[in-house]
């Protein structure tokens, strides 16, 4: 008889942590936010910002709402593929996103946030589980994981938001989502 064990959420609290003490640093120290966030002007003298960027977030909102997205959907993903597949989704979605916003967003401009891979996260799992049931606040029922999804990305048209990271993300999370999909559809026949 095989039992079930719940999956480790270790790699999720640890990304939550992470990102939490750098909002708190950030807040004690303004001006650590140019030397880790990523402004496409200085990218060839500051490189790392592409990774340290994803862990530098602008206001409490925006980490607050990152850090629930990640813990909702990085927790279902973790669950489907593993805690170590979905590292990869997470920072791969977080350097896509970069990539995208160093080569589309004004060069002198600083993208901050872990969105790009949060975004990987949400855009693999809606190429999985496109009618996965998912509560979005306001709406008090259900919508699909792939209508909450292309929602938020209307959204990130808004001015002020880092909408090339957001679709940079989704993108490699939709790649993502694919293979996933296909490697098990491909174990499923055998």
């Amino acid at each position: 008889m095989r039992s079930y064990t719940t999956p480790s959420l270790h790699a999720i609290w640890f990304l939550i942590a992470l990102n939490v003490l750098v909002f708190i640093v950030t807040m004690v120290r303004p001006d650590i936010v140019l030397f880790l966030g990523m402004t496409p002007a200085l990218f060839l003298r500051q490189p790392w910002t592409i990774m340290t960027s994803i862990f530098v977030h602008g206001s409490f909102n925006h980490i607050l709402f990152n850090m629930i997205s990640l813990f909702f959907l990085g927790s279902f993903l973790i669950r489907v593929v593993g805690e170590r597949s979905f590292l990869w989704v997470y920072f791969l979605g977080g350097l896509a996103g970069n990539a995208l916003f160093m080569v589309l967003a004004h060069p002198a401009s600083t993208g901050v946030g872990a969105s790009g891979a949060i975004y990987a996260v949400g855009g693999t799992l809606a190429m999985m589980a496109p009618r996965l049931p998912v509560f979005v606040f306001p709406f008090p029922f259900p919508i699909p994981l792939w209508v909450a999804i292309i929602g938020f990305l209307v959204l990130s048209f808004i001015p002020g938001i880092a909408w090339q990271a957001h679709v940079g993300g989704l993108l490699l999370g939709l790649i993502a989502g694919y293979l996933f999909k296909r490697k098990r559809g491909a174990y499923r026949r055998f």
